[in-house]
């Protein structure tokens, strides 16, 4: 399912809620270096309404102070947000992951990104998931590795 990026077009990469706050929790850090990179509009970011919807949330509990900034990078950036996926595609997946789980991974595939890209185990280490989803499903160092942009 996954597309190879060509120099006519910049690698697409699905994030998870997960690489979203940890770069803005963490901004030194791997995830921190994804959301730089795209800002700097070195790849395309595509996310889910409920990724997004996640991420709101999860700033309002645990991170109130960043939200104004979630809010101008949001604004700011050229960030592709799918619709949720339909009932049927989140019940295939729902047979082995929670009904979250199985709508990102839903939203993931119709996007058809180069990468998914996230820091759950749950994902990357499930090999039913990643055989059966047809996605790269990889950590933000590996990407950053892989498109040549981990600093070193």
């Amino acid at each position: 399912m996954s597309r190879a990026a060509s120099a006519d077009r910049p690698s697409r990469i699905f994030l998870d809620s997960n690489v979203l706050f940890s770069g803005f929790h963490s901004p030194d850090g791997p995830p921190g270096a994804i959301l730089e990179h795209f800002a700097q509009g070195r790849f395309v970011v595509v996310i889910s309404q409920q990724v997004l919807e996640e991420v709101v949330r999860t700033f309002k509990r645990s991170l109130p102070e960043a939200v104004p900034a979630l809010k101008d990078f949001l604004l700011s950036t050229p960030l592709e947000v799918v619709a949720d996926p339909g009932g049927e595609d989140v019940a295939r997946w729902s047979e082995f992951l929670d009904e979250g789980d199985a709508m990102i991974i839903a939203a993931a595939i119709a996007a058809e990104p180069d990468y998914f890209v996230t820091g759950d185990s749950h994902f990357l280490k499930n090999a039913r998931v990643k055989k059966e989803s047809g996605l790269d499903i990889r950590t933000p160092s590996f990407v950053l590795k892989t498109l040549g942009l981990a600093s070193t």
